[in-house]
């Protein structure tokens, strides 16, 4: 593979955006310690016997690792949930919130 790496044909706009949008994170840690609970939580647990088990499962995997990154207590938003008291905002509508916090529009407002 090493042979065949021609540095002229990589596109180096994307690679590039960062100067432009120093939000960008130059690295994806987040998203690889999720990944990692996950697959630890499978290995450990040698997953679901049904397809509805496996996708089930991974539903509430994603619902905890959104609720770890938002800051939520995941027994309380269940509870919420199901008892539809509607006492908590949905995830929607705090990463909307979180989103519009962020100060992006400096940087993207003049975007090439």
């Amino acid at each position: 593979m090493v042979e065949n790496f021609d540095p002229n044909t990589i596109e180096k706009e994307p690679l590039l955006m960062v100067l432009s949008h120093p939000e960008i994170l130059l690295h994806n840690n987040p998203a690889e310690l999720g990944a990692r609970q996950c697959v630890r939580k499978r290995d450990v647990s040698l997953q679901a016997r049904t397809t509805e088990g496996i996708g089930a499962w991974d539903t509430f995997q994603t619902l905890v690792g959104t609720a770890n990154k938002l800051g939520v207590n995941m027994y309380q938003y269940f509870h919420d949930c199901i008892t539809q008291t509607n006492m908590l905002p949905s995830f929607a509508q705090l990463i909307e919130d979180r989103a519009n916090a962020l100060p992006l529009s400096a940087s993207w407002s003049h975007v090439p």
